[in-house]
């Protein structure tokens, strides 16, 4: 059974970047798709951006131009490079593939 566990969460000013890695068990992480989905306190969790197997991407409308995602099956890792972040970012960020969820990193966006 595959299991992810993210990390690269932290606390950044507003206009900065980070990066979250989410590392994959299991023999089948290439032919997966990986999404990274985020949730803020009150909110409903929500797409934040999604990779195919093929490497075809997709993301909220809201992170365009800013978040690109990307993985490594070689590492068995995806990554959410995360630029020019701002408050309304902040959210536990969880990493899934198909019915599988990660245990979440918190990002906070200090204005």
């Amino acid at each position: 059974q595959v299991q992810l566990v993210e990390s690269g969460g932290g606390l950044v000013q507003a206009g900065g970047s980070l990066r979250l890695s989410c590392a994959a068990s299991g023999s089948i992480f290439s032919i997966l798709p990986m999404g990274w989905y985020r949730q803020a306190p009150g909110k409903q969790r929500e797409l934040v951006a999604r990779i195919l197997s093929s490497g075809s991407t997709n993301y909220a409308d809201s992170v365009k131009g800013r978040f690109t995602i990307s993985r490594d099956n070689a590492k068995n890792t995806v990554y959410l490079q995360m630029n020019s972040l701002k408050p309304e970012d902040t959210a536990v960020y969880y990493c899934n593939a198909i019915s599988i969820w990660g245990q979440g990193t918190q990002v906070t966006v200090s204005s």
